[in-house]
């Protein structure tokens, strides 16, 4: 047997195997009137099934398993939420099973009732080493099923990232300005330095820059004081008064300073540098005070861009990526892709998270919206799905990619997706476009 328990699930599911003259391992006729539905928790793989044996009609649980010794392997006959179920089904039955009472449970064998064609299909998608099991196939698959499943997809992982936001909203006791100014901070070290950048935030609350939101000279002060930059004997007068400043707001707020080795520059473009996004980031703060509550106030998604355009960042930066290091023609404003990497990192899923949290969907769809109207993220996963045919145009779809590739392509779950079961069941493809 080259194939799973799950492989025998979807035969089930989607009834793909001969139901001619069906009959129990005892050579009782079967009628199957309803297959059940995938019970995802525990117990019996599927509930609330209808079949005839003989003359009698039964209800309730179907088990199934690649050997009927398997349901001793996993102990059933031990565990009482197994005593409902009214037909075992398997591939091969090598051992007479009964339920605690003495009565034996009908066993259905599906050997020789399940399709060679449909067998080479699935060995074709799980037996190869292709970390993209179906690259070869996924070009024939209908757009209609891919977009579908991709919509799945989506919603699942900025369901995921909620989960984890809502544990970050738990610590912060409901503050979402103070969890948004923490994974902006995190947003804006783009990978990098993403990890000093959430240092950073939780070493400087968002509470204490609020209390000099008219003064952005004391905000850079404060930026760059708590990443570790104003440490060292400043010459220039800009960083030197800095410190100064620095010091003194230091004492009032009992700051401690990130170290500054946590920054990297290495292999780095300067307009990279974390000193310039650094001075973005405090211009941001002095720009916009209470970002968030002016992000959920925006219903037009096309001007969310501009809350990070034309930053007021010190003059200071026009002609330095670095303190005491002279650069000519330094461009101190937020690039475009690096605002639309804000909008679908932390923007979108804010307002998904926020829409979920208060219950309106108005806010879901604005994330999706969002996301549909930024262009598509290029990596080397959206390149191998773009490579076998599929398009991903906008970032919606290179999302959806993302989570297709890490929780099914990547754990061989084909027989999860829907992509994989139209390869395996080829009826489901001839969907025409209206």
């Amino acid at each position: 047997m080259n194939f799973s328990e799950d492989f025998l699930h979807y035969v089930w599911q989607f009834k793909s195997f001969d139901h001619v003259d069906l009959r129990t391992a005892d050579a009782q006729t079967l009628q199957i009137i309803h297959h059940g539905f995938l019970n995802k928790d525990a117990g019996p793989d599927f509930s609330q099934a209808k079949i005839q044996i003989a003359e009698t009609l039964w209800a309730g649980n179907v088990e199934i398993h690649l050997k009927s010794s398997d349901w001793l392997k996993h102990r059933h006959q031990n565990d009482k939420a197994y005593e409902n179920v009214i037909l075992h089904v398997v591939y091969e039955h090598d051992v007479e099973i009964n339920r605690m009472d003495g009565s034996v449970i009908p066993v259905l064998i599906l050997k020789n009732r399940i399709a060679r064609e449909l067998l080479e299909k699935y060995e074709n998608l799980f037996l190869n080493l292709n970390d993209f099991p179906c690259a070869a196939q996924i070009a024939s698959v209908n757009r209609v099923i891919i977009d579908s499943f991709l919509s799945r997809t989506l919603t699942e992982r900025f369901e995921e990232k909620t989960e984890l936001l809502f544990k970050s909203l738990e610590e912060a006791k409901g503050n979402w300005d103070e969890i948004f100014y923490q994974f902006m901070a995190r947003n804006f070290g783009f990978k990098v330095n993403a990890l000093p950048f959430e240092f950073l935030a939780k070493a400087m609350p968002s509470s204490i820059y609020r209390k000099h939101k008219d003064n952005p000279f004391q905000v850079e002060a404060l930026v760059y004081g708590a990443a570790g930059f104003l440490n060292h004997h400043a010459e220039e007068e800009y960083p030197r008064k800095l410190k100064a400043e620095f010091l003194f707001l230091q004492k009032k707020y009992k700051i401690k300073p990130i170290e500054m080795s946590n920054w990297k520059f290495m292999r780095m473009r300067p307009q990279n540098f974390p000193t310039l996004r650094l001075a973005q980031f405090a211009a941001l703060i002095s720009k916009s005070n209470h970002l968030f509550s002016k992000i959920i106030a925006i219903k037009d998604i096309g001007e969310l861009g501009r809350l990070f355009e034309k930053l007021p960042v010190n003059p200071y930066w026009e002609e330095h990526y670095h303190f005491h290091k002279k650069a000519a023609g330094v461009n101190t404003q937020i690039g475009k892709k690096s605002i639309e990497n804000i909008l679908l990192n932390t923007v979108a899923l804010f307002l998904f998270a926020y829409g979920k949290h208060i219950g309106m969907q108005d806010y879901i769809d604005r994330a999706i919206c969002l996301l549909e109207s930024l262009p598509a993220e290029k990596n080397a996963i959206t390149e191998k799905f773009t490579g076998a045919g599929v398009s991903i145009e906008k970032a919606f779809a290179s999302q959806a990619v993302l989570q297709l590739k890490k929780q099914y392509c990547d754990q061989k779950k084909c027989l999860r997706c829907g992509i994989g079961i139209s390869i395996l069941k080829p009826d489901l493809n001839n969907i025409h476009h209206t």
